[in-house]
This record gives structure tokens, sequence and C-alpha cells, in this order.
């Protein structure tokens, strides 16, 4: 496959703003860790700019648990320190300055918080990318996919599908590609159905399987990196079926690097990210 012209940077007078900006709405009071997670992963594989909006009792401890180069909204929440339906209105407000918008890693299942994400996912103008919590939100709601034309892609693990379509998990795992194509083309998204042979499949028919990945992956955010190179690569525009096939293949070949230097049983998933640049380079070595 030809990387994507986005991923090369090839220009010498680039700046910043070319290359997206990035929103992640994440984390809560014992999940902040998800939204770093995401935060970083979409800074390193290319986004110009990074905003992760959290709790806003949460904002001091994000500020040293994310990196120098993320910035930070700090939003309105619940008693139990969650993005409440009240902070709505300041998300809105900043829908202007993202290119994409990342929803759900470590977000909870607070009532407010869910209510907050179906809303977001209703009027949002921006493309979206919907994980982990916000997928739970999505159960029983599903038809709020097609409130918008905007391209939205959800990156659900063969459980989180399993709900969200009212199946086994097991008939899941049998039927992956019928299953995740029948969604994709009934609500015209983009479904990443993670696992091992990982499956993309879009609204227009389109399928790709994976081939990069590891064992050593199924470890606890591994998830949320895959989410925020999602995001970046939305947001240097690519359209949704390729941002999402890249970034799959791309975040299995960090993994596959961090294997060989980290040794499966020991892998976290800030060693994803930290492959990622090598990863990179040698995607650009075999084109």
């Amino acid at each position: 496959m030809k990387l994507p012209v986005p991923l090369l940077r090839g220009k010498l007078d680039s700046y910043k703003n070319q290359f997206g900006h990035v929103g992640v709405l994440a984390g809560s009071r014992n999940m902040l860790g998800a939204a770093a997670l995401t935060g970083l992963a979409a800074l390193r594989s290319g986004a110009g700019l990074v905003t992760v909006a959290v709790p806003k009792g949460l904002n001091k401890t994000a500020h040293k648990k994310i990196a120098h180069e993320i910035m930070t909204l700090p939003l309105k929440e619940t008693r139990q320190e969650t993005p409440s339906l009240a902070s709505f209105e300041q998300i809105r407000q900043n829908y202007g300055q993202f290119d994409v918008l990342a929803v759900g890693p470590g977000l909870s299942r607070h009532p407010s918080t869910q209510r907050l994400v179906l809303k977001i996912l209703a009027t949002c103008p921006k493309p979206l990318v919907v994980d982990a919590d916000a997928l739970y939100a999505l159960i029983g709601h599903d038809d709020v996919l097609q409130k918008t034309g905007i391209a939205k892609i959800l990156t659900p693990h063969l459980e989180e599908m399993a709900r969200l379509i009212h199946r086994h998990k097991n008939e899941v795992a049998n039927n992956r590609r019928q299953l995740a194509l029948e969604f994709a083309q009934r609500h015209h998204c983009v479904v990443v159905l993670k696992g091992h042979r990982s499956l993309v499949a879009s609204g227009e028919g389109e399928i790709y399987m994976n081939t990069t990945g590891n064992p050593g992956m199924a470890t606890a955010g591994s998830g949320d990196v895959l989410t925020g190179m999602i995001a970046a690569l939305l947001g240097q525009g690519l359209p949704a079926f390729d941002a999402a096939k890249w970034a799959t293949y791309w975040h299995g070949k960090a993994g596959d690097l961090a294997a060989k230097r980290k040794a499966r049983a020991a892998m976290i998933a800030s060693d994803i990210i930290d492959y990622i640049p090598e990863a990179l380079r040698r995607m650009q070595r075999s084109r």
C-alpha cells in the first residue's frame, strides 16, 4: 500500500494547522489514563494540535499526566468527576476549532455523561471517532448515527459489537465480516471491528482485513491508542475508510515492533505509542 501524502510531511513550508486539530473527549475520575493515551497517540500520529477535554476537577492532574504539547479543555462535571451533560454548550462552542473529535475512552457510563455523548453524536459537524463508553451510549440509540451526514468511525471489540447489534459474542466472532459490513452500510459509517485480524468496513461496502498486530496488544489502553491514531489521520484529511485502515495497520505495526523489543507478555499500551515513529519509518522504506 502506498503511504498517504499527509503522513510524509514533505513540504518545507508546512505548519501545524495543516495537520489537523484533534479534540478528545475522554477521561473520568478513575480512567484519566485513557484520555492521556488517546491524546498522546494522536500527537505521535501527526496531528498538528491536540486538545483533551476532561472534567474540570481533573484538569490540573491532566496537565501533569499528559504531554506538555497537549492542551486541555476543563468541562463541567458530575459529582463523580465525569463530563456532565451541562458541559455540552462548552463543547459545542469549540466545534469550530476542531477538525475531528474522538469520543469515549475512559468517559464512564454515568447517565449524564451518556446523554452528553448522544447529544454530541447528533449535532457535531466534524468527523467523529467513537470508542469505548461512547459505544455503550449507542446501545438502543444507534439511530443517532444518521442524524448528520458527517463521517463517523466506530471502533468496537467483539463484546461491544455484540451489545450494539444485540447478538451473542460468539455469533459476532463467527460472522465478523458480514455483521461489520451490515452495520456500516445500515448506518453509513465505518466500523473497525477489533481483534485478531481486525476488520475495517465502510458504508460503501469496502472491507479491509488487517495483517499486523499480535496478542501482546491485548492490554489495557491499546484501543485508546488506536482511537487517537485514527483521529489524527482523519484530522489530516484522509477519508474515513482510509484513515481507519491506515491507522489500524500502523497501530499493529507499532505493536509488532514493541513485542520484539519488550516481549508480548510485558507489553503495555504506551509501548505501542513509543514505537509509532519507528513503525512509520519502516512503512516509508517499504513503499
